[in-house]
């Protein structure tokens, strides 16, 4: 048994109440169990239960053993004296707060209803070697419930994505404009070069990048020399159009102070990647971007249609890099291809609209936001495929991302008992929660 099955007892009240007593013998009647959080401190805060004759308010903390709060160190923290009742499995030994008064400790282990601790340990004998622990049981739960819980986990997997851009959008000013620079060029690392790309955002302000956007020449030269690829060597030895580039970042890296603050070529991953993947021709595509498209985020957050926002992505690039992957190495480069723009889609442009639907408190532009992945094709992968598999429904991109969520929130760190399909198979009632 792991705390976490103890958790989902004292959350959803699964457990005989008859003649409810603390260990020292006070009756207890739960009012209101408190509202589990994974922060630091106790489990379930804004508690409030009767012991005795007194109402109580506070926190519930949850261990396996009464023990387990010296083993955790709570006799020492001012948390937790505000525990007002200490929830257990085997109430081993008392425990006693920082100023040495008694916490009142409920033992369940003689009031879990057979059948919930069998189907527990049902499922959890599952997780050995499945990376979906209930596969084999998910006959047993109505086939509207894993499609439910896919749909929860997406709306989990933006939101996070939003949190990120809007503290973001805090630590830029409280800027939209400069929010979707930092997001974009994060995301044009397409993960291998994600981290590179983000430095060179905040190395190079987009309030610079402004001033030089209608001339293509200038934009090349600030962002590929801030990403440190201007760097004279024997392949551009003889390349004039790289050390004209060379010469106009030399004059804008003094103009702008930028001497030091830049990327070195070695910061940038190449290895096992495709091409189309360098992170040159990605800092080409920004750069034509950059160029093509003067108010970023204004055009990402009225783009009608999923068509409008490939249509934006889809900004020619600078001339010289639609025939060189590398500085002074000629060769024919594509251009940003749909899939691509998709993941972009899903990856930046969903969580701006998000981020900003919740700054404006607007529930209706959330919605929005979040349709537009149905309109996205599935994308394909070990994990989409696993659960398409076991019969998971995956038409979009909205399912798509959806399974991501479910296998990296609850599947693979087995939180079963937090999950819509888990807390239905192990419900004495069969009732979902």
């Amino acid at each position: 048994m792991k705390e976490d099955f103890l958790h989902y007892v004292w959350q959803h009240q699964y457990f005989d109440k008859t003649n409810l007593q603390t260990e020292d013998g006070q009756a207890v009647t739960v009012l209101r169990p408190g509202f589990r959080h994974s922060d630091a401190g106790p489990d379930f805060p804004n508690a409030r239960l009767q012991l005795g004759e007194v109402e109580w308010n506070g926190a519930v903390e949850i261990h396996l053993k009464a023990s387990d709060w010296y083993r955790h160190q709570h006799q020492h923290d001012l948390k937790y004296d505000q525990v007002i009742l200490h929830v257990v499995h085997t109430a081993d030994e008392p425990v006693y707060r920082t100023d040495g008064s008694l916490v009142p400790v409920l033992a369940l282990a003689a009031r879990l209803p057979a059948g919930l601790l069998v189907a527990y340990e049902q499922l959890m004998e599952q997780t050995a070697d499945k990376s979906v622990p209930c596969a084999p049981l998910l006959g047993q739960v109505p086939e509207l419930l894993p499609t439910l819980m896919t749909g929860r986990a997406l709306l989990e997997r933006v939101e996070q994505k939003a949190d990120v851009l809007a503290a973001l959008y805090e630590n830029l000013g409280q800027d939209w404009e400069a929010t979707a620079w930092h997001a974009l060029a994060a995301a044009y690392g397409f993960q291998k070069n994600s981290e590179p790309l983000s430095r060179l955002a905040k190395c190079l302000p987009l309030t610079i990048l402004r001033r030089h956007r209608h001339d293509t020449r200038q934009l090349e030269a600030l962002v590929f020399g801030q990403a440190g690829f201007l760097a004279e060597h024997e392949d551009t030895a003889h390349d004039l159009y790289v050390q004209s580039l060379q010469q106009e970042f030399s004059f804008l890296r003094h103009k702008y102070n930028l001497g030091g603050t830049g990327l070195a070529a070695h910061d940038w991953n190449f290895l096992r990647l495709r091409p189309a993947n360098f992170p040159t021709v990605r800092l080409a595509q920004l750069v034509g971007l950059l160029h093509a498209r003067p108010a970023l985020f204004d055009a990402l957050l009225t783009a009608a249609d999923v068509p409008a926002l490939e249509q934006f992505f889809a900004a020619p690039v600078p001339e010289y890099w639609r025939s060189h992957y590398r500085p002074g190495k000629p060769s024919k480069v594509p251009a940003l291809g749909r899939g691509s723009m998709h993941v972009l889609i899903t990856n930046v442009v969903v969580p701006l609209r998000v981020a900003y639907a919740r700054h404006l408190g607007n529930p209706e532009l959330v919605e929005a936001a979040v349709a537009l992945l149905d309109h996205l094709p599935a994308e394909h992968n070990h994990v989409t495929d696993l659960y398409e598999t076991l019969g998971f429904r995956h038409r979009s991109a909205a399912d798509s991302q959806g399974l991501l969520a479910l296998s990296k929130g609850y599947c693979t760190p087995r939180r079963c008992l937090h999950c819509s399909i888990g807390s239905r198979l192990v419900h004495p009632n069969g009732v979902a929660r």
